[in-house]
């Protein structure tokens, strides 16, 4: 859903939200700057392909002018920024917000919710969960119920973390056999997360599984060493259980909304595991 306005706030309102970034009337610009930073673009790179001068773009990010919406949610899809920071520009920049939040649970998102579940429902027997932001499972299906079920009381309580389950020495990392592969591939995307996100929280997460000993043992290893030892390069890095004899060795993949207009959706995925080998299909199917 999209709150259909473009409207200007009042001068006051401008200058208090622009403010409240970095002190000056030049608020959006310095959020502009870093993110265009963070992706690693030039003033001339970025100018050119949003078709604007660099004269202009160096004023917005010096504060000596202010974009108007268009240009700055032109800005913001250039450089890929996520709705939820789309809408801090914009009332940085003294304009309201154009994307809604709507909760999960809501009468609005009901058919959005019942797609989800309806998609982890169909993929039984094999796990499939949906994340939000930070990666808190927010819907699953029974064969991820299943799965779950073997964390302690203190790794599934809800909001059930997936990256805090599955690196926790005491959680899903128990059962991991190459974690070393693994463990590193999750690593690298929580590292991605926290730069893109820009979120306080999932600074917060980092931070805390820093502190677990097979984490840093994993960090103070020689970088590339498990999948060296392979005799034939892997086409995808599996995750491989093994479940008091079982071994189940599953591949995964992310879904995300397309053409999101709602905060909530944008940052929604749809993570689906599959079995990488023969043994793990059986095992699975014959679990129904």
């Amino acid at each position: 859903m999209t709150i259909a306005t473009t409207n200007r706030a009042s001068t006051a309102t401008k200058a208090n939200s622009a403010s409240h970034h970095d002190g000056s009337i030049g608020g959006v610009g310095s959020l502009i700057r870093e993110w265009r930073t963070l992706r690693k673009l030039s003033q001339m790179d970025l100018a050119l392909d949003i078709d604007i001068s660099p004269r202009h773009l160096s004023f917005v990010e010096t504060g000596r002018s202010i974009p108007g919406a268009d240009l700055l949610m032109q800005i913001a899809a250039q450089l890929d920024v996520p709705l939820r920071t789309r809408n801090t520009w914009l009332l940085a920049a003294g304009y309201a917000p154009r994307y809604s939040e709507q909760g999960l649970d809501s009468a609005r998102m009901a058919q959005a919710r019942a797609a989800v579940q309806r998609l982890l429902d169909t993929h039984d027997p094999y796990p499939g969960v949906a994340l939000d932001r930070h990666w808190n499972v927010v819907l699953h299906n029974q064969a991820a119920a299943a799965l779950m079920a073997l964390l302690p009381a203190s790794l599934s309580a809800q909001p059930m973390n997936m990256f805090r389950a599955s690196l926790h020495p005491q959680g899903f990392a128990a059962y991991t056999q190459n974690f070393d592969e693994w463990g590193s591939y999750l690593l690298q995307v929580l590292q991605r997360l926290m730069l893109n996100a820009r979120d306080e929280s999932i600074v917060a997460l980092v931070e805390e599984i820093n502190t677990y000993p097979n984490v840093q043992a994993l960090k103070q290893s020689a970088p590339g060493s498990a999948m060296a030892a392979a005799t034939e390069p892997a086409l995808l890095v599996p995750c491989v259980l093994d479940l008091h004899g079982q071994q189940l060795s599953l591949f995964t993949t992310l879904t995300t909304f397309g053409s999101p207009r709602d905060i909530t959706l944008h940052e929604l995925c749809v993570e689906l595991f599959y079995p990488s080998d023969m043994q793990t299909e059986a095992f699975l199917k014959g679990r129904v």
